[in-house]
């Protein structure tokens, strides 16, 4: 059976503030382009470990596994309720929502004009740091540049000092454009240090799985929802791009399938250039034609899929059989929460899945 331990630290110094916290009804995990949460009980006889709801947003919680870290990120909520003490945290990603620019355009860093959208993500993070009291340590490795462009010559990309904007805003406008790029949180032993890393990809996080497998009767622990629906069907793409009337940057993708034809449009009024916009048109044509979709498992750990051996991202196989419908396919993980054993209970890992990930190619 996996250990599991949990200890918080001061986040400015390291200091180890509590080496063991006692912690049940443990939840937690990663998620993608967000930062993840954590949640558990800690029992009014362990009172003294607890942090109080005055250091809530001043105390970093981390969970191990085997020796292995897992997750970590800030307390935020540290209220008694009745007999128990509630303990919820979030990602070290949780803390831009309470930064903002008090400079302007991160600092003089902006304002940006065909930038890279990912170098926006690491400026955000590198103007939040450098401001007294506010380093984390947390390290944003930029994997891949991203071919989309942030920002225009007659418009380009500010961000005023004196409309208050929330840092994590920053981020969410940058990972919002078409075809930009993907991030999330991982953490790890460095020695007896336990390092952060916020890592920004393109054109994905994860790669597909071939050595991973979750199927009913094998790792799966219930009979998951098996979702069918026809209102985002469509084999039939027509995408907008800029412009307006006659010279409306426009592009079809079609198929037929056999099945009635059903069509959607795709409003991308960003894109200037067809290649681009035929390339969205096909991946959203792709995308929209899988009829069914697997939203969540939960799964045991099992040699056809270790316990945190998948990452953000990743498509993994899917075999999925109950009394009303039949699924096999590929499905991409957004986020996924462990469930440490507790009692009777076993360890599982509940993953939340989207469509598998798909390119114009």
């Amino acid at each position: 059976m996996a250990v599991y331990r949990y200890f918080t630290t001061h986040p400015l110094t390291g200091e180890v503030l509590v080496h063991d916290l006692p912690l049940s009804g443990v939840a937690f995990g990663p998620e993608l382009n967000g930062p993840g949460r954590m949640s558990g009980v800690l029992a009014p006889r362990f009172a003294h470990l607890a942090p109080s709801q005055a250091e809530a947003g001043s105390v970093l919680l981390w969970a191990e596994r085997d020796q292995r870290l897992m997750w970590g990120g800030l307390i935020w909520s540290a209220m008694p309720q009745d007999d128990e003490l509630p303990i919820e945290a979030a990602g070290f990603a949780s803390y831009s929502t309470r930064r903002y620019d008090l400079h302007g355009n991160l600092g003089g860093r902006g304002p940006y004009i065909e930038a890279d959208p990912g170098r926006v993500i690491v400026d955000t993070w590198a103007y939040l740091q450098e401001q007294p009291d506010g380093d984390l340590g947390v390290d944003v490795r930029r994997l891949s540049g991203c071919p989309t462009r942030l920002g225009t010559a007659e418009q380009p990309y500010t961000v005023k000092a004196w409309e208050g904007t929330a840092l994590s805003s920053v981020i969410r406008d940058v990972t919002a454009i078409d075809d930009g790029p993907e991030w999330t949180e991982t953490v790890a032993w460095e020695g007896e240090r336990p390092t952060r890393t916020i890592t920004v990809d393109w054109p994905r996080l994860g790669t597909r799985r071939d050595d991973l497998w979750f199927a009913t009767g094998v790792n799966v622990a219930e009979n998951p929802k098996i979702v069918s629906s026809a209102d985002e069907y469509a084999q039939v793409v027509v995408g907008l791009g800029a412009g307006s009337g006659m010279v409306k940057v426009r592009a079809v993708d079609a198929v037929r399938d056999g099945r009635l034809r059903l069509e959607h449009v795709l409003d991308r009024p960003s894109v200037t250039r067809w290649p681009a916009l035929a390339q969205l048109a096909r991946a959203e044509r792709i995308r929209r034609q899988q009829t069914a979709l697997v939203e969540e498992i939960t799964v045991y750990d099992h040699p056809a899929a270790p316990i945190g051996s998948w990452q953000i991202g990743d498509d993994v196989r899917l075999s999925i059989h109950d009394q009303w419908a039949d699924f096999e396919g590929w499905a991409r993980i957004a986020a996924w929460t462990l469930h440490p054993p507790e009692g009777e209970q076993p360890e599982t890992a509940t993953l939340r899945l989207a469509r598998a990930y798909t390119t114009g190619a």
